[in-house]
């Protein structure tokens, strides 16, 4: 007979074998639960397998039906409808008209049009492929290096995982019980902290190498007029959402809503007053297409309740957070190891496959180390309380999972600009990523030395 903790890392090295294969996570995740439990249940006799598989005429619907997730399908239908409308066109050409005067400006412009974009977003893929179409044959036409052009954009999606709203972010405060709002509020400082770093990573590169970028083209003044107006109301319904957010004006739900509705009326009446913006088709398509993302997420999250089920039977989690408790490790060398995993794990896997996998076993780990769940004064292991931790913890995790995006083998946000953009090499993009990962690993390290940063808003909004 196995050992039931065997069989769950048995389970665990079928996944991730599954995963490489490149099955889908979420029928992955239930063929390994499944599966997994009912090897325990001829091992373990406590484990029954027929009552275990009663469980799924409600398990599925109590994914659905749940109100926290509702504001996903949400999220992902404002993303969408936005690019329908071409806000995400009237974004980046307006940061343009403002930032075309400077060497790379208008890199630098497609880097905080991924950010702006983000506000209404949330997917990173989506971000990187919208603003690949818009941005991309404006800055080949400009003359801007292949390296810096496809490298800037394939990073900047990467922003879209902080900048609230988050699909990301729910997820993970629904993994460990946290507070949407408030993990909304703590990625507002850490997320600006990104654009202002790619932003500059672009103004360093320009100036050690003026070949990346072309010699400064400033709008005509009409164009540039014509931008910075159409910029406006953009800027005001992308910052309503990131500020309503970020300081707490309504909760998640509401401000989907609020933003789908604003996002529709105002893409219906540019479309009637300059016959560009949101339409029947537009609609329909980004209607289709928010049913399949949904749909997706969804069954990612049922087989993510399947699994955890199973390496719940097997005693992986309590285990794992039993020897940390007990292995006399500095803390601080475990939360650097954990991100360091998730590192690794990001060249094989995608975002959100880790976060609802590895979440689960490092966080109760944490809070091990931190003193056990209930800790509530600020003398444990890291100085915070444990939902302190959870907040501190999520962003830290969700910067470094989202880097798999840009890291190979599989880098996503790459493929996608490489997609866009067939006329560059997958390992030019690759090498034109590479600073912003530097900056991102140096963002990691000032969150770590400073929580402050992470934790100062939903502080200061908390009471």
């Amino acid at each position: 007979m196995l050992d039931p903790q065997i069989i769950g890392i048995l389970g665990l090295v079928a996944l991730f074998a599954l995963l490489a294969l490149r099955m889908p996570v979420g029928i992955a995740m239930i063929a390994v639960g499944v599966g997994g439990t009912w090897a325990l249940s001829e091992a373990v006799s406590h484990v029954r397998f027929i009552p275990y598989l009663r469980q799924f005429k409600s398990l599925l619907w109590e994914n659905v039906a749940s109100y926290d997730l509702s504001v996903v399908p949400l999220f992902v239908f404002m993303g969408y409808i936005a690019a329908e409308a071409r806000l995400s066109q009237d974004l980046f050409k307006g940061l343009e008209a403002l930032m075309s005067r400077m060497r790379g400006g208008v890199a630098m412009a497609a880097v905080a049009a991924c950010g702006g974009f983000g506000a209404v977003c949330g997917s990173s893929l989506a971000t990187a492929a919208t603003m690949g179409k818009v941005a991309l044959p404006e800055l080949r036409k400009l003359g801007y290096a292949p390296k810096l052009a496809s490298g800037a954009l394939a990073a900047g999606g990467t922003l879209d995982i902080l900048i609230p709203p988050s699909v990301a972010l729910v997820i993970y405060a629904i993994i460990v019980e946290g507070s949407i709002l408030k993990m909304f509020q703590a990625a507002v400082i850490p997320g600006l902290l990104a654009v202002v770093a790619f932003i500059g990573v672009i103004a360093v590169l320009v100036r050690i190498n003026p070949s990346l970028a072309p010699e400064p083209r400033p709008m005509p003044d009409e164009e540039r007029r014509v931008a910075l107006r159409r910029l406006v109301p953009v800027i005001a319904i992308f910052g309503g959402i990131i500020l309503g957010l970020g300081f707490g004006l309504f909760t998640p739900t509401p401000a989907a809503s609020i933003g789908v509705f604003v996002i529709l009326v105002y893409g219906i009446a540019m479309r009637l007053v300059t016959g560009e913006g949101l339409g029947l088709k537009g609609t329909l398509n980004a209607v289709r297409q928010t049913a399949v993302t949904s749909g997706m997420i969804y069954l990612i999250l049922f087989g993510a309740e399947v699994l955890k089920g199973f390496f719940t039977r097997a005693g992986l989690p309590a285990a794992l957070s039993d020897w940390a408790a007990t292995s006399g490790y500095n803390p601080w060398v475990v939360l650097v190891v954990m991100l360091a995993i998730f590192i690794l794990l990001g060249c094989f896997m995608e975002s959100l496959a880790m976060i609802l996998v590895v979440v689960p076993f490092f966080f109760p780990t944490l809070v091990a180390l931190n003193g056990g769940e209930y800790v509530t004064a600020a003398t444990a292991a890291y100085g915070m309380d444990a939902d302190s931790l959870k907040i501190w913890f999520g962003i830290l995790a969700l910067i470094v999972v989202e880097l798999g995006l840009i890291t190979p083998p599989v880098g996503l946000n790459v493929f996608i600009i490489a997609q866009l953009n067939r006329d560059t090499k997958m390992g030019t993009i690759f090498a034109g990523v590479m600073p912003f990962f530097g900056a991102e690993i140096l963002r990691v390290g000032l969150l770590l030395l400073l929580p402050a940063l992470t934790l100062a808003l939903p502080s200061l909004l908390g009471h």
